[in-house]
């Protein structure tokens, strides 16, 4: 009702509790790379299919009931591939989201499979219709066209407790986010042109998941 301009990059972000679910997923990161540091790797601490912390468990623990869903359908059925979809940006990011260095708001972070996402991510973006267009305008300040429209997320900015690594790290399952428009809320008349900019996208991603 406000407009799809008007209404502020954080508008709809928080849930009814006041939870950014795009935060919320349990930090495995910070545990990884502290073990990493000590030598702990992997004989002592393993570097995928790592636990849930127990204090992220307990019934206090600000987790929204709809990541504990997700965690919970992640568990029950083995995902290999998996995508989450954002508005506001046209750029595909990949783990890590969140910075090794805890204190920087940016920094390269690759995983060990950087190869397998920057391909995931390149495919996405290569046959997105808005991404690729040679008459693509920025949406903001970011000129994500000089990195073929792919970027490692910690290295644009860092989201602790991301989907995307706790998938990795938790599930062994890869995942990538993209942001999908430069309106994070667009018009319904203006829907029709959002599906055919991802549709072949969306195809060519899910095709990924037969090759190893």
């Amino acid at each position: 009702r406000q407009g799809s301009e008007l209404s502020g990059w954080a508008m709809g972000r928080w849930t009814y509790e006041g939870i950014d679910l795009n935060h919320n997923f349990a930090d495995l990161n910070t545990a990884l790379w502290d073990a990493e540091d000590n030598d702990l790797v992997p004989h002592e601490f393993p570097n995928h299919y790592i636990p849930i912390p127990e204090y992220y468990t307990f019934a206090n623990a600000t987790v929204a009931p709809e990541t504990r869903a997700v965690i919970d359908w992640m568990q029950r059925y083995p995902f290999v591939l998996s995508a989450n979809l954002h508005g506001g940006e046209l750029v595909v990011t990949y783990p890590f989201d969140m910075t090794r260095t805890y204190w920087k708001a940016q920094e390269l972070t690759p995983t060990a499979d950087d190869g397998v996402f920057r391909w995931l991510a390149t495919v996405y973006a290569t046959s997105n219709l808005a991404m690729a267009s040679e008459e693509r305008r920025l949406c903001h300040y970011d000129d994500f066209t000089r990195f073929g429209n792919i970027i490692n997320g910690a290295n644009w900015h860092t989201v602790p407790g991301s989907m995307n690594d706790f998938s990795y790290l938790h599930t062994n399952c890869f995942e990538i986010t993209v942001e999908l428009s430069c309106d994070k809320f667009p018009h319904a008349s203006e829907l029709p042109a959002e599906w055919e900019n991802n549709r072949e996208s969306l195809l060519l991603y899910m095709e990924q998941v037969g090759d190893g």
